[in-house]
C-alpha cells in the first residue's frame, strides 16, 4: 500500500465514523474540500461509490459499509500502536540496557535502583556486567558506566562520583611475616596480587604518585592474577599478598581492621564513576530518565551529588 493510498483509505475511515466531511476534515486538519478531492480520488480509484452525500448528510453506500467494516479495525490497531509508541517518550516507560563492570554497579548504581523503581515504575533496567571495555553502541546497549578515564572520546558522559582514590592493601597475618612496603619501589620486594583484563590479557598497571612524580608499574613475581576483584580481595584477606584497589571497595575490610592500607601519601586519584552514552537526540524517555536520576542522586560514597560531566580521554584505570 502506497502512503497516498493509506490517506485516502484513512479519510474515508474517518468521513464514514462522523457522517460528516466538516468533523472528518477537522480531525484531519484539512479543508472539507481537500477532503472530498480525497474521497472523490479513491472512489475513482476503486470504480465505486463509496459515500452518499447531500446537502445534509453523508452516510456510506454498501460498499462502502463493506469497505469500513474491514479496514476500521486495522486502523484502529494502527492508531493503538501509534499511541503506545509515542507513550514511551512522553512517559519514561520501557527498558533499558546499561553495561557496566561489578564494581560500579555494587558501589553506584545499586543502592540508588530502589528509589529509581519507585520513581520510574515503567522502566525495566537490564544491567549487564562487563569488566571489559565493550562498544556499547555496537552491542545494542543504551548506556554504560565506567571510570572516566574509561570512556571513549566521541561519547556524551555525565559524573555520577567524586574522584576515586586507590590503596595498596594487605591483611595483618600478611604484614606480620613480610615488611611494610614505604616507597612504591619498596613492592618488588612484596608478594603481589594483580588484576589481568580478561580481554587482552595485559596486567593493571598499579599507578602512584608524590614529589611532584607519576608512575605506573606493572607487577612482576604475581602469586595471583585474576580478572574478578572479588577473588583479589579474598586473596589479600587470606594473606597471600597485596592487592591494589579502589578504597571505597575496600573502606569496610579497613574499617574492620581486616585489611591494612600501605602506601597511602603516594596514592594517584582517579576519574570518578562516569554514565555515558552516544547521542541526546531523540533519546527516549525512559533513558532520559535514568541519566537525571542518577547524576541528580547523591553518590552513596560521599556528601556530594558528584554531578559533572564532560567527553573523557580513553586510558587505563584499576579495579574494572
Amino acid at each position: 500500500m502506497t502512503p497516498v493510498e493509506f490517506a485516502e483509505l484513512r479519510a474515508f475511515s474517518l468521513v464514514a465514523e462522523e457522517r460528516s466531511f466538516r468533523r472528518a476534515a477537522k480531525r484531519l486538519g484539512l479543508s472539507p474540500s481537500a477532503l472530498s478531492r480525497t474521497i472523490r480520488s479513491l472512489e475513482e480509484r476503486l470504480g465505486v461509490r463509496l459515500l452518499n452525500r447531500t446537502t445534509r448528510s453523508v452516510a456510506p453506500t454498501e460498499a462502502g459499509q463493506g469497505l469500513y467494516a474491514r479496514i476500521e479495525p486495522t486502523l484502529a490497531e494502527m492508531d493503538a500502536a501509534l499511541r503506545e509508541t509515542g507513550a514511551f517518550q512522553a512517559q519514561a516507560k520501557g527498558l533499558v540496557r546499561i553495561n557496566l563492570p561489578s564494581i560500579a554497579a555494587r558501589l553506584v548504581v545499586m543502592p540508588r535502583l530502589g528509589a529509581f523503581a519507585a520513581a520510574f515504575p515503567g522502566v525495566e533496567l537490564d544491567l549487564v556486567i562487563d569488566n571489559e571495555i565493550t562498544d556499547i553502541v555496537a552491542k545494542g546497549f543504551d548506556a554504560g558506566v565506567r571510570i572516566g578515564g574509561q570512556v571513549h572520546r566521541d561519547m556524551l558522559a555525565v559524573r555520577l562520583t567524586p574522584d576515586l582514590r586507590t590503596a595498596v592493601v594487605g591483611s595483618p597475618a600478611y604484614f606480620a611475616a613480610h615488611p611494610s612496603p614505604v616507597t612504591p619501589q619498596d613492592l618488588s620486594r612484596n608478594r603481589c596480587l594483580s588484576y589481568r583484563w580478561g580481554g587482552s590479557g595485559a596486567l593493571l598497571p598499579w599507578r602512584f604518585a608524590g614529589d611532584g612524580r607519576r608512575a605506573a608499574t606493572v607487577m612482576t613475581g604475581n602469586v595471583l592474577t585474576t580478572n574478578d576483584t572479588d577473588l583479589l580481595i579474598a586473596g589479600a584477606l587470606q594473606g597471600m599478598g597485596l592487592a591494589f584497589l579502589l578504597e571505597d571497595f575496600v573502606a569496610p575490610h579497613l574499617e574492620r581492621g581486616e585489611l591494612v592500607r600501605v602506601l597511602a601519601g603516594h596514592d594517584e586519584p582517579l576519574p570518578g564513576f562516569h554514565l555515558y552514552y552516544s547521542s541526546r537526540t531523540r533519546m527516549p524517555a525512559a533513558l532520559r530518565a535514568f541519566i537525571d536520576f542518577m547524576k541528580l542522586v547523591a553518590y552513596p560514597g560521599s556528601n556530594g551529588t558528584g554531578n559533572g560531566g564532560g567527553r573523557q580521554s580513553q586510558t587505563t584505570s584499576p579495579n574494572p
